[in-house]
């Protein structure tokens, strides 16, 4: 087998185009985490992680990289929401990646390992509302970003709090990144080598903005009817959660 990466030994990726690949995919993780009583699944790097990533190079059962790579985030997404159905559950996974029609397989989509910078929270709402309009409504991102951001740091703390009232409206609020500085490695086996970021919950960022994020809180628990509304009109209708203005005003 190529050896595509390394983390924690030679990896490579399992073809998601496959039928087969995707159930021998679920009946690995059926065996070492659902049969454990794992029921959600976060599917992280859903796509081939591959660096450089050249495309015409990569071969899938579906065909030429340059033409099916896209789908590839579609048949992870399958692999997991087939095993589950076939053991009676109702499937909510978080995935990393997604493509038009991954809303199929009960995805809640995630932007990413992205910068903790005002300029990538800028980028959120674009993609946010790009996402809703190709028909995925369950969207969220790493609030704060994930890469960076001390929490001590005044200038960090501002850029949390600003991502904290956007989560609020997203279609799914999480607070979540690999805060600096890293804290010291603990053992040395396994994924050791991973080592934790700073704390990263609400009351870490100091007493000021732990009252915003406590009011902005308190408004999300207040929204959850209005949401459920929302979210029951997107799997009726398919109507997005978050919309973009000339959805709701296309002659302005």
């Amino acid at each position: 087998v190529d050896v595509v990466f390394m983390f924690f030994g030679p990896q490579t990726y399992v073809d998601t185009t496959h039928p087969g690949a995707r159930e021998f995919f679920w009946s690995r993780a059926k065996k070492n985490y659902y049969d454990y009583g794992i029921r959600t699944f976060w599917l992280d790097e859903a796509e081939p992680e591959m660096r450089p990533y050249d495309y015409d190079n990569v071969r899938m059962y579906l065909g030429n990289g340059e033409e099916v790579s896209n789908i590839y985030c579609v048949g992870f997404a399958k692999a997991f929401y087939d095993g589950l159905k076939a053991q009676g559950e109702e499937v909510c996974n978080l995935v990393r990646c997604a493509w038009l029609g991954s809303q199929r397989y009960g995805v809640v989509l995630w932007s990413g390992d992205i910068a903790s910078t005002f300029d990538s929270l800028r980028k959120q709402l674009k993609a946010g509302l790009n996402v809703a309009m190709c028909g995925i409504p369950w969207w969220t991102t790493d609030i704060g970003g994930f890469h960076g951001g001390d929490p001590k740091d005044p200038a960090f703390q501002e850029l949390l709090v600003r991502w904290f009232e956007y989560g609020t409206f997203c279609p799914v609020m999480r607070l979540h990144g690999d805060r600096e500085p890293r804290q010291p490695q603990v053992g040395t086996t396994g994924g050791a080598t991973c080592r934790s970021g700073a704390e990263n919950e609400v009351w870490s960022f100091g007493k000021e903005a732990f009252e915003i994020c406590k009011k902005y809180l308190n408004l999300r628990e207040r929204m959850k009817p209005y949401i459920a509304r929302l979210m029951k009109e997107a799997h009726e209708k398919g109507t997005p959660v978050i919309k973009p203005l000339f959805y709701d005003f296309p002659q302005d």
